[in-house]
């Protein structure tokens, strides 16, 4: 098998475990509304997850853990994904709230690090933002 079909396998199943991720938050409060589920399915193309790969993934019984990277933009784009979900119904409720500090700790950021991160993406977050300019802010 050529290296280059090896880092194909790994990229898919760390895009595979982010969007398990997200669908995990995603039913944390009972079920799936349509806009939650309309972000998903961009998501899942986004991330190349097939039909099956979904339909197992949205299985009420599984559970995926976080898959970290060592790239700081590749975390914050997770953690962005994870905003612009959140986002979907214009509020952040205590739950979620501490999904994403959980979710920010399991990316890799340390606990100091991640309780800023998300206290200014909150603070910041309309989602109208694109990822550049989320990046840029909290770069400066």
């Amino acid at each position: 098998m050529p290296i280059v079909d090896l880092y194909f396998h790994s990229e898919h199943r760390r895009n595979l475990a982010h969007f398990a991720s997200l669908a995990s938050l995603a039913a944390v409060d009972g079920e799936i509304n349509p806009k939650e589920k309309g972000l998903l399915d961009r998501f899942a193309r986004k991330l190349d997850i097939t039909n099956e790969e979904y339909k197992e993934v949205m299985k009420k019984s599984n559970k995926y853990p976080i898959t970290p990277s060592n790239s700081l933009e590749e975390r914050l784009e997770r953690l962005y994904d994870l905003f612009k979900l959140i986002y979907v119904d214009h509020h952040v409720d205590d739950e979620e709230m501490v999904l994403l500090k959980k979710y920010a700790i399991g990316l890799g950021f340390p606990i100091k690090k991640a309780n800023h991160i998300i206290e200014k993406t909150v603070a910041i977050f309309s989602g109208r933002f694109n990822f550049d300019d989320y990046l840029y802010i909290l770069k400066h």
